[in-house]
């Protein structure tokens, strides 16, 4: 990208929706594209502060999860089921952590169809040095202060509770 624009585009979207469908669902139409490009740019800030430790955000999410598990090993399908991700990007962020050394693989005692993930000793040094950095930018979310947050988070929250995310 060249610098930013001289203009706001997704008012212009709304100015554009507006004129050619109505106004009904500009405002839906203006927050969907706000929160869809909110992402872009946290996601981008995200991968940069990880890049040092070779993560990306959602390898980052795997690692955290496996870090706070009571006993450091999650079955692949329960990491799916709490990162709400396809078993497919399950498997590939394990093989990625596994690549690093930062998890290892190991078969479930009792259920021989079901693999476990397990953090390593450098996968909790990792972890703890990553979540040093994330915590030191406020994950990337600048200019936006406390009150903010915890708004947004609220207000998405309901969204996520009628998607039935979670027993609210």
């Amino acid at each position: 990208m060249s610098g930013p624009l001289k203009f706001d585009p997704i008012a212009e979207a709304a100015r554009q929706w507006d004129e050619n469908w109505g106004s009904e669902a500009t405002a839906s139409m203006s927050a969907v594209t706000s929160i869809m490009r909110a992402e872009q740019i946290l996601m981008a800030r995200l991968n940069g502060l990880l890049a040092p430790f070779d993560l990306t955000f959602p390898r980052y999410e795997a690692l955290m999860l496996l870090f706070y598990s009571r006993n450091g090993l999650l079955p692949l399908g329960k990491i799916g089921e709490r990162l709400q991700v396809h078993r497919a990007s399950v498997t590939n962020l394990v093989d990625r952590l596994e690549q690093q050394g930062l998890v290892v693989r190991q078969p479930h005692a009792e259920d021989r169809r079901t693999i476990l993930a397990e953090i390593t000793p450098d996968g909790k040094r990792v972890a703890r040095e990553a979540t040093e950095i994330l915590n030191g930018s406020v994950f990337g979310t600048a200019p936006l202060e406390a009150a903010q947050l915890e708004a947004l988070v609220a207000v998405l929250r309901d969204l996520r509770v009628a998607e039935g995310d979670f027993a609210d």
